[in-house]
C-alpha cells in the first residue's frame, strides 16, 4: 500500500468497495508481517456487516499507536466512515 498515495475520503462505498479495501488492508497486513492485523480480514466477503465492524474497530485500536503503518490505518479509516453502507449478503 503506497503511503505516499492521495487518498479521497468517499462515504458512499458499497459493500463491494469496502471488501475490496479490506482486501487491500489484508495484503498490506500480509506484505508488512502483521498477522494479527491479518488474521482479522480472513475473508471480508464471507464476513457480516457485524463481523466486518468488530474487525475495523479492533484494527484501528491495534494500530493507534502505530504511527509507521498510517496507510493501512487511513485505508481502515476510510471504511469505519462507511460501515452504515454495509448490507448483508
Amino acid at each position: 500500500m503506497a503511503t505516499d498515495e492521495t487518498l479521497r475520503w468517499p462515504t458512499s462505498l458499497n459493500r463491494g468497495a469496502i471488501e475490496q479495501r479490506l482486501g487491500l488492508v489484508r495484503e498490506a497486513a500480509r506484505s508488512e508481517r502483521l498477522p494479527a492485523l491479518e488474521a482479522l480480514f480472513p475473508d471480508p466477503a464471507g464476513m457480516t456487516p457485524a463481523q466486518i465492524a468488530a474487525a475495523v474497530v479492533s484494527a484501528l485500536s491495534w494500530l493507534q499507536d502505530k504511527p509507521q503503518h498510517r496507510a493501512i490505518t487511513l485505508q481502515l479509516e476510510m471504511v469505519a466512515m462507511n460501515l452504515k453502507n454495509l448490507k448483508p449478503r
